[in-house]
């Protein structure tokens, strides 16, 4: 089977195993396109004839070419993916990207709102059908820590707005169920009031009835942050950002921060304890008088 079938089955075998988004598919087809163009310049005409120098070869050449670090740490983990399901299979007898490390990323830490931002941030103002639906959507999103997908893809039937919960698909297509906060409840029972809230109905309500888009979130997000006058970029990972720090920080329980995240590896979640340290060296470097910088008053 030539490298380029090989690539589709592994995709097919993808799409049907942990059901990713089609923008999560189409990153690893960009990913593995660019090892088939790679091949193809250097003349390798199968994935047993990579051995692990060539493909740092690649890495470095795409690195020289301008590739971000993190790009490139994207790109051998698709090839990874890509490697294991061929070893899995028998169509492969070695490792090519075995030893092959990207650059080191410099840990970038997500920006999040004060509590003061977030309240403002969520307090739509307005009873017409759209403010209603906003003030909704953005009260979700603060209170359980939603990813964009999974918002999008709620239908009435998946909350339970007296016992506070709400049951989303994550990551994976996998199960979980996050607690609703009181505001959202009560924002939440507003949107129903509006009617079309039957079990199979989307939550969030678009053009012609249809779920709201990506897209169409994403947009609203920057209305409401010029109308509001945010100096920051405003967008919904944001508040699923700002709901993680402010659990941990009021809480100081990363495992339960992780299980509402819906982060398979807790590593992925530790990235708010770094924040969290943020905040407490600034009410140290504030409070402790040893702390206070020479000339501070």
């Amino acid at each position: 089977m030539a490298p380029g079938a090989q690539v589709d089955a592994y995709l097919r075998h993808l799409a049907a195993e942990r059901a990713p988004s089609p923008h999560t598919l189409d990153a690893y087809r960009r990913d593995l396109g660019k090892l088939l163009a790679m091949m193809q310049a250097h003349g390798v005409d199968t994935f047993d004839a990579l051995a692990p120098d060539r493909v740092r070869g690649m890495v470095a050449t795409f690195h020289r070419q301008g590739l971000a670090p993190s790009s490139l740490q994207r790109l051998l983990s698709s090839w990874r993916g890509l490697f294991r399901y061929l070893a899995a299979e028998g169509l492969l007898a070695h490792d090519p990207v075995a030893g092959v490390r990207g650059p080191k990323l410099r840990r970038k830490l997500p920006q999040v709102l004060d509590t003061d931002e977030a309240a403002g941030l969520v307090a739509v103002e307005g009873d017409d059908a759209l403010s209603v639906r906003d003030r909704a959507m953005l009260e979700l999103f603060y209170s359980s820590g939603l990813r964009l997908s999974e918002l999008t893809g709620l239908h009435w039937g998946d909350l339970d707005l007296a016992g506070g919960e709400v049951r989303v698909l994550g990551k994976g297509r996998k199960l979980r169920i996050v607690p609703v906060g009181r505001f959202a409840v009560e924002a939440l029972r507003a949107l129903a009031a509006e009617g079309g809230a039957g079990p199979d109905l989307p939550v969030f309500k678009g053009r012609a009835g249809a779920a709201i888009s990506s897209r169409a979130v994403q947009l609203r997000f920057k209305q409401l942050a010029l109308r509001q006058g945010s100096m920051k970029r405003i967008h919904p990972h944001l508040l699923r950002h700002t709901f993680a720090s402010h659990m941990l920080e009021s809480s100081g329980d990363l495992r339960a921060v992780q299980e509402l995240l819906g982060h398979a590896d807790i590593a992925t979640t530790q990235i708010y304890t770094h924040l969290d340290f943020q905040h407490l060296a600034k009410v140290y470097d504030a409070a402790h008088p040893r702390a206070r910088k020479r000339g501070a008053p």
